[in-house]
């Protein structure tokens, strides 16, 4: 019988090979929306609450990411692990169900409606995430959705809108994970074990950006890329990394 880790990194090789055969034409047009964004010195801004932060935070500034991605750290949204005191994990459980909050998430970032939106969400139904979702599409602002259809097809919405994310999406990038995503049992324990959702909304993420950078080579627009310090080139890269904060900051202070 193959072991536990056999078959969690086969379970996870199986749900990265279904999004690489069947999610690659969305990907694709994913990555054109975000290269037309950049490309006219505007924003890619992502964002996702609990788990959903991490492949959000990946885009930037990250090793082989490209200026004009724009993470959106919300503290409230990712300090779920925290169990007592500030900011913890009853706090976030009430705090992303609360409608009216992500359009003041959205205030704060002055978004442009030639900006891009990405929000990494597993299910897609939760109040955050769809007050952001209704907020850009009433702005005209492109909205592409990376989530679960297997998962939010099958569960109403907590928004009362009564909409999901891939509903309101103008791109929608299925991950393939079923609802309860994790999917490893072991004898003697009725829950299972071995989520997967998160690193694949992260490979998904990278090959986002990934593909967005050689979209703008191809159309003759340099991307700026980060670079990793921790080589025998640190003053290079911290060179290379510092003039990528600068072409950033020229398009924060045209907001």
């Amino acid at each position: 019988m193959p072991s536990l880790i056999d078959r969690y990194f086969t379970t996870l090789a199986e749900r990265l090979e279904t999004v690489r055969s069947t999610q690659a034409a969305a990907i694709e047009q994913a990555a054109e929306v975000c290269a037309k964004s950049i490309a006219a010195e505007k924003l890619v801004f992502t964002f996702g609450t609990g788990h959903g932060a991490l492949p959000a935070l990946e885009s930037f500034p990250r090793t082989g990411t490209v200026v004009g991605f724009r993470p959106i750290v919300e503290s409230t949204m990712i300090s779920f692990h925290h169990v007592w005191g500030d900011m913890g994990a009853r706090q976030y459980r009430f705090i992303h169900a609360q409608e009216g909050y992500g359009k003041a998430i959205l205030r704060s970032h002055q978004i442009d409606p030639a900006d891009t939106m990405i929000l990494f969400s597993h299910s897609g139904i939760n109040a955050v995430i769809m007050d952001i979702a209704l907020e850009c599409k009433e702005r005209g602002i492109k909205l592409i959705g990376v989530t679960s259809l297997p998962h939010s097809s099958s569960t109403p919405s907590r928004h009362s809108s009564g909409k999901r994310l891939y509903e309101v999406a103008d791109v929608v990038i299925d991950t393939g994970i079923p609802r309860a995503d994790a999917n490893l049992y072991i004898d003697g324990l009725a829950s299972p074990v071995g989520a997967s959702s998160t690193s694949v909304t992260i490979a998904i993420a990278h090959a986002i950006v990934s593909l967005t950078a050689e979209k703008l080579v191809r159309q003759g627009v340099h991307p700026h890329v980060m670079v990793s310090p921790n080589t025998t080139e640190k003053e290079a890269a911290n060179r290379q990394n510092d003039e990528n904060y600068e072409q950033l900051w020229k398009r924060l202070k045209a907001r």
